[in-house]
């Protein structure tokens, strides 16, 4: 039995078998609603995904309330205003509510509490994401990618905190090949006169867990394709009596992935699981963030419609599945399903929350305003995505300090140092005179650790000409709009990289796979078979965004310190930050030869 698990498994009737069933009981005003003759049952299911640590509407970095353009509102006291509202107008007897994953891992908050007073440690705190989804009153929750980011044991600890279980029938024990998590829970709504409706929710995650947290599952964990699981399970749900099955996924809709070849299985499968999967009758979408308030899917198999539902991250949306079911030849059959989303910014925050979680948020602000030096002048990432950015070469210069540091006294020591860092942000900043941890933390909002690979000078090339695909092709004569200049083919900005150490041009004039120009080392053409040591963070080393050569490239050192404590550390020591120490012009946007800038 793997790692520490959950006590009730073991009450099951088999190992890997799914949560005991449980019960709503009807309450006296519900069961006047559903009378016999009617034979019909209304069920809603309301839904979170991807909520990244936000319990309040707070902006830790910026350290004031949450605000956008969009007038977005975040945080779990907001979705249990809203929760609360669903289950008065329903019965809360006539609902479930589940979460796609994506929970303890994303602010200051989660990181505070998984490292700095860390929920592993004896006597230690009860995570707060824990505290607020048992208080909402959470039936289940998938497992999320960034739940395995601070390792199993904080994993486990988490797990056992919390009222109901996290689900992942595709996480398995590597050696027993059985589900190291329930892989699914039965709960039971009672219906006056009538058999009990039986709804049972499958739980699946992202198979990129195997390559982006490949240090803290290798060898324990495997993670197979969404399809395949949901057709192993759901006939087996279905056989069980479930009346309504429900997926709750962390896959994406979209049906694309960031592994290139590494893994066979897709990384955003929703719409395929509804799609090759017999009996499903809806799926709660996570780690896209993206908003889809109803997708229609037709299984290929029944025709019938599948009803998925993704609600925006950091608890900004609620969706709500209504499900229509009714009672006929002895059984109960779903009739239709109908999703919306409801916006956390039509709520104020649910005072049970604010009480319970008031102290603990405290600590974490109080944490982030520590100061730990002083910057010269302001530095920001507003243009860091098209332009070489001194604030991203303060990543750059950290990395190369800490890796050439580590290799010191090796038989690579010699070999020169570059670093990549990606403009996560469009608007980090770090303000002229004090710098505080927020700050630095604003940078860098990933908890990636720094790992060091060695490349060829040929095997760099590649690399920039496949981070070079990012920009959009602009022809030399035409007007160039920075908004439309970025992220071709929908690439995200964390899949674009600078390369520090060496100097080049990226002519966004020429086609995707020629684009660099120029590129030197050392005032040199480079070199294609000298050797490099490229100081990278986890999520590039292990595949993450299938970055040519780097996954399978030689790894000669890696720790398990954040990159963000790295940075603190670096300007804690400095005690100044000074651009004129880290600061350089790399690389350049060109059209024909003709800087762009």
């Amino acid at each position: 039995m793997p790692l520490n698990r959950r006590k009730f498994l073991k009450k099951s009737a088999a190992a890997g078998a799914g949560v005991a069933l449980a019960s709503a009981v009807a309450a006296p005003e519900a069961e006047a609603a559903q009378r016999p003759a009617s034979r019909r049952y209304s069920l809603t299911v309301m839904g979170t995904t991807d909520l990244h640590g936000h319990v309040f509407n707070w902006d830790y970095f910026k350290d004031a309330e949450y605000s956008d353009k969009a007038g977005n509102a975040q945080g779990l006291a907001r979705i249990s205003t809203l929760v609360n509202q669903v289950r008065a107008e329903r019965g809360r007897c006539n609902t479930l509510l589940l979460d796609a994953g994506d929970t303890i891992q994303g602010t200051p908050l989660t990181y505070y509490y998984a490292k700095v007073d860390p929920i592993t440690a004896k006597g230690g705190p009860v995570h707060p994401m824990a505290q607020a989804m048992n208080a909402i009153g959470y039936d289940a929750a998938a497992l999320g990618n960034h739940e395995f980011n601070y390792g199993l044991e904080t994993l486990r600890a988490f797990e056992q905190q919390l009222r109901f279980p996290l689900l992942g029938a595709n996480a398995l024990d590597a050696r027993t090949q059985r589900p190291a998590f329930p892989p699914y829970v039965v709960k039971k709504f009672r219906v006056p006169g009538l058999p009990p409706v039986k709804v049972a929710v499958l739980g699946l995650t992202n198979p990129g867990i195997a390559i982006w947290d490949k240090a803290y599952v290798q060898g324990k964990l495997q993670f197979p394709g969404l399809e395949e699981q949901a057709a192993k399970w759901v006939p087996r749900l279905k056989s069980m009596g479930a009346d309504v099955v429900v997926v709750s996924a962390h896959s994406g809709s979209s049906g694309t992935s960031s592994y290139g070849d590494q893994v066979p299985y897709v990384e955003n499968s929703a719409a395929l699981v509804a799609q090759q999967v017999p009996d499903i009758d809806a799926i709660l979408v996570g780690h896209a963030h993206v908003e889809i308030p109803e997708l229609k899917v037709t299984n290929a198999t029944t025709g019938r419609t599948v009803v998925l539902s993704e609600p925006l991250a950091f608890a900004e949306r609620l969706s709500v599945f209504d499900v229509e079911l009714v009672f006929a030849k002895g059984r109960w059959s779903v009739e239709s399903v109908a999703s919306k989303v409801l916006n956390s910014n039509t709520v104020a925050d649910d005072p049970k929350i604010t009480r319970l979680l008031s102290d603990e948020h405290a600590k974490v602000v109080e944490y982030v305003n520590q100061v730990v030096g002083t910057a010269t002048e302001t530095l920001t990432t507003v243009e860091a995505r098209f332009k070489d950015a001194p604030i991203i070469d303060l990543i750059t210069r950290v990395q190369e300090d800490v890796v050439k540091a580590a290799l010191a006294g090796t038989s690579y020591a010699s070999l020169p140092v570059v670093a990549q860092a990606s403009p996560f942000s469009r608007t980090s900043e770090i303000p002229a005179g004090e710098v505080t941890i927020r700050d630095l933390s604003s940078l860098y909002v990933y908890d990636n650790t720094l790992v060091a690979k060695l490349l060829t000078g040929a095997q760099l090339r590649a690399y920039l000409e496949y981070s070079a695909e990012y920009f959009v092709q602009t022809a030399a004569d035409a007007v160039v709009d920075v908004e439309k200049l970025t992220n071709a083919g929908g690439r995200p900005d964390y899949n674009y990289d600078y390369v520090s150490g060496l100097s080049y041009d990226v002519d966004v004039s020429r086609p995707a796979g020629s684009r660099i120009g120029n590129l030197t080392y050392a005032g040199a053409p480079l070199d294609d078979a000298q050797q490099f040591v490229l100081a990278v963070n986890n999520y590039r080393a292990n595949g993450g965004g299938a970055f040519p050569h780097v996954a399978s490239a030689r790894e000669l050192w890696s720790e398990s310190t954040e990159i963000r404590t790295r940075i603190a550390e670096w300007v804690t020591a400095k005690g100044v930050l000074d651009p004129k120490d880290f600061a350089s012009v790399d690389w350049r946007l060109t059209r024909a030869g003709t800087p762009l800038f």
